[in-house]
């Protein structure tokens, strides 16, 4: 038996009767499952993980977003950064590109069988690799980096919207940029799973539920947690969409309409492409970091938004210069731990019992800090 004063025993004040038989701390924990390109030396490269997180809770901080005071250190030391900035002309015609090969399999499959095989593979592979890559198109948009008005930018979501069946561009750009200006906060930033999804969902079935049916979260949720007021593009996006659905399916039938939606499930759904919206921001290996990147090659088709702290940090660096962002400032993005995976990151929410729906960084809104620290309140 091994003494207190034994090595292998980290500390004899623990109390080891709530650990299972184990004889460290360490004991049967796994290789943290993200990777360091760069560890530092207080790292000393190792790879194990943090201490597990609370299953019954978010990570409350009060510290702020890290992307702003990154953003600063790095404008500090690379001036030059602000050449990466601005819009990308080559955008466009990926999104044109990737419309028309959408449309143009939407009406060849019009004769089809729905539950078909050769239907429902095509709306996996080619639809759902397609529309998950115009989901990313919107959200480049939505940054003003395809063009550089911004009315010539709306105008390009609310067509890149098409193949995706349903209208949504406009009421992302809100949400989306009211997620980098108030990255965390409760109520406001509503890529934050709800108290409800925690209460439900923490379990491994819930988290099959929840990857598969990620794009309903993500469409849904907003409307619940914040509602917006209504613009003339929520109507032009609105009324676009409606006419272009409406002829491809007077003109060619419901069949094509049903492929477009489809893509858009299965792009949002148990897809390679759809690790991203996990990765980017849940906690792993019990660490408070609350943005991972991936450089991947996955990124050839999601627009580099596998570069993720990179671009929260600028969000005006466009995607095909966030390579070169990343690699003007190593010492700022090398030490940082990055997903391996996309595919890797679905497994592992749902198999892992230390990462889920609870793993996500909270910090109260502005205005709850305000009412609560408010000094004539009696």
């Amino acid at each position: 038996m091994s003494s207190p004063k034994d090595k292998n025993v980290p500390n004899s004040n623990i109390d080891f009767s709530k650990y299972g038989g184990a004889d460290s701390l360490d004991e049967g924990r796994s290789p943290r499952r993200t990777t360091v390109v760069s560890p530092t030396q207080k790292d000393n490269g190792k790879n194990y993980p943090g201490p597990p997180q609370d299953p019954s809770d978010f990570l409350w901080i009060m510290t702020e977003e890290p992307h702003r005071t990154r953003r600063m250190a790095i404008m500090k030391a690379h001036p030059e950064v602000t050449k990466l900035m601005g819009h990308e002309p080559l955008t466009k015609f990926v999104v044109l590109f990737v419309v028309s090969l959408q449309i143009f399999t939407a009406i060849a499959l019009r004769n089809t069988k729905v539950l078909s095989p050769l239907f429902i593979l095509c709306a996996y592979v080619i639809g759902g690799t397609a529309n998950h890559n115009l989901f990313l198109a919107i959200h480049e948009i939505t940054h003003n980096l395809a063009f550089k008005g911004v009315k010539a930018n709306k105008a390009l979501a609310v067509f890149a919207n098409l193949p995706i069946g349903i209208p949504y561009s406009a009421a992302f750009k809100k949400y989306h940029i009211d997620h980098h200006k108030s990255l965390g906060e409760d109520g406001v930033d509503t890529d934050l799973p709800t108290r409800l999804e925690l209460l439900c969902l923490n379990n491994v079935l819930g988290k099959v539920f929840f990857a598969t049916f990620q794009i309903l979260f993500y469409a849904l949720r907003p409307g619940f947690v914040r509602a917006q007021e209504l613009t003339q593009w929520h109507f032009i996006n609105l009324a676009v969409e409606l006419v272009f659905d409406y002829f491809l399916v007077t003109t060619f039938g419901i069949r094509p309409l049903i492929y477009l939606i489809a893509s858009s499930f299965f792009a949002g759904s148990l897809h390679p492409l759809a690790g991203h919206f996990i990765a980017e921001h849940y906690l792993w290996d019990g660490l408070a970091q609350e943005t991972y990147s991936y450089y991947g090659p996955l990124n050839v088709f999601a627009y580099n938004v596998g570069y993720h702290n990179e671009h929260h940090d600028f969000p005006s660096v466009a995607w095909t210069r966030l390579p070169a962002l990343r690699a003007l400032a190593p010492e700022f993005y090398d030490t940082l731990p990055s997903h391996p995976s996309w595919p890797m990151v679905i497994v592992n929410f749902i198999r892992d019992s230390e990462v889920g729906i609870f793993a996500r960084v909270k910090r109260l809104s502005k205005e709850s800090r305000n009412k609560k620290f408010d000094p004539t309140d009696n």
